[in-house]
């Protein structure tokens, strides 16, 4: 229990490590909190900072979603409760990171990053559901949202309940998140 406990612990404090900030502080030595749409994501870094900061934002970003996921599956195997709990868990960082006083980021890398170890095949979905979808409409925020939701939808379909569960829950937070825009 106490090694359950501690994995879905070291999710949470690697999901606290907020990549658009640190970019922001080791480039230009600002608090990307105060800077463009004021979220500390990848989407508004690479507003602010350029393209370099968004690559170095979702490299970070992915990473500190992968290292726990795939430490959750060495000691856990497919246990797909102790994997939910540690995706959610890493998300909960990025979104309200102890030490950034709770203002992190909207959570779609995290997201994305979850899919690529839980639900790859997801991934190939979301991203032709995005590309179909930006010739229909030309808001990428909403669009990008509807691609995400198919993931969850995807697993369900698939009878993948337990992961399904699991997306949807995040997929609820990030879309919670991106309520007052960006």
């Amino acid at each position: 229990m106490l090694l359950k406990i501690s994995v879905i612990l070291f999710g949470y404090l690697c999901g606290c490590v907020n990549g658009a900030y640190y970019v922001g502080k080791i480039m230009a030595k600002e608090d990307i909190r105060e800077l463009g749409s004021t979220n500390a994501g990848a989407r508004n870094a690479g507003r602010v900072f350029g393209k370099s900061a968004f690559i170095y934002t979702v490299i970070i970003d992915a990473l500190k979603t992968v290292i726990p996921l795939l430490v959750a599956l060495y000691f856990f195997g497919e246990n797909a409760l102790i994997l939910g709990a540690t995706a959610i868990a890493i998300l909960l960082g990025h979104a309200w990171p102890v030490q950034l006083q709770f203002r992190g980021g909207k959570g779609v890398v995290v997201y994305l990053a979850t899919a690529l170890i839980l639900a790859p095949v997801g991934l190939i979905i979301v991203g032709l559901t995005v590309l179909i979808g930006l010739q229909i409409k030309k808001n990428f925020t909403i669009v990008g949202l509807v691609g995400l939701l198919t993931i969850p939808i995807y697993l369900l379909l698939t009878s993948m309940f337990k992961l399904s569960g699991i997306f949807f829950v995040m997929i609820v937070i990030v879309i919670l998140l991106h309520r007052k825009g960006d």
